[in-house]
């Protein structure tokens, strides 16, 4: 500072430079690779939390069908592994979130309260979509945006003061019903049936 730049000087600084402008061309480049990646492999997951949050979760469960066999507790505070078993350990609260924590559906929440019945409710409808994704039932990502507008409706709510209202059937759940076009179970394909019997 204060001195004479000298040519070497100058040197040292265009060279950064340029390693700086490579370095943020890269940072760019492997963006659109990661959006173009995740909306080819879970398109229903980037839709909902976004493709960075989307690739950290299928990344720290160590594949898309992982985090599919994984229930929506264990999708909720994965990433905070660490902070719950301390606070297991301690028999203090349990953490709320963990890298759905960055998602920016829990981020636009204003109260922690908040952020953790908005966390909940996502990592189920992330429990959904994965599982949607993993098996490739629905490769347009109709049901990640449909759900992240009921979301945000229902932050929208919760923040105004208005109750969540259950579902008419019993204990919440629609009640199931087998799909029409199955035919009902079939015999000849159960394996389990067929084993000789030990007399």
């Amino acid at each position: 500072m204060g001195t004479e730049i000298t040519s070497d000087d100058e040197g040292h600084l265009k060279t950064l430079a340029g390693q700086v402008i490579s370095i943020s061309h890269y940072r760019a480049n492997l963006a659109e690779y990661l959006k173009n990646r995740m909306a080819a492999i879970a398109p229903n997951l980037t839709q909902l939390v976004g493709e960075l949050v989307g690739a950290k979760l299928i990344s720290h469960s160590g594949s898309l069908i992982n985090l599919a066999k994984q229930p929506a507790s264990t999708i909720q505070v994965l990433g905070a592994e660490k902070a719950l078993f301390r606070a297991l350990k301690a028999k203090k609260n349990t953490p709320k979130y963990g890298l759905i924590y960055n998602a920016s559906i829990v981020g636009s929440a204003k109260t922690n309260q908040m952020k953790g019945k908005i966390s909940r409710t996502l990592a189920n409808k992330c429990a959904l979509c994965v599982r949607f994704d993993a098996l490739q039932e629905q490769e347009d990502g109709t049901m990640g945006a449909k759900h992240k507008t009921y979301l945000e409706n229902r932050l929208k709510l919760l923040e105004s003061g208005g109750q969540v209202v259950k579902g008419k059937a019993a204990g919440g759940q629609r009640k199931w019903e087998p799909n029409a076009e199955a035919g009902g179970f079939n015999a000849e394909n159960d394996f389990a049936s067929k084993r000789p019997r030990h007399e």
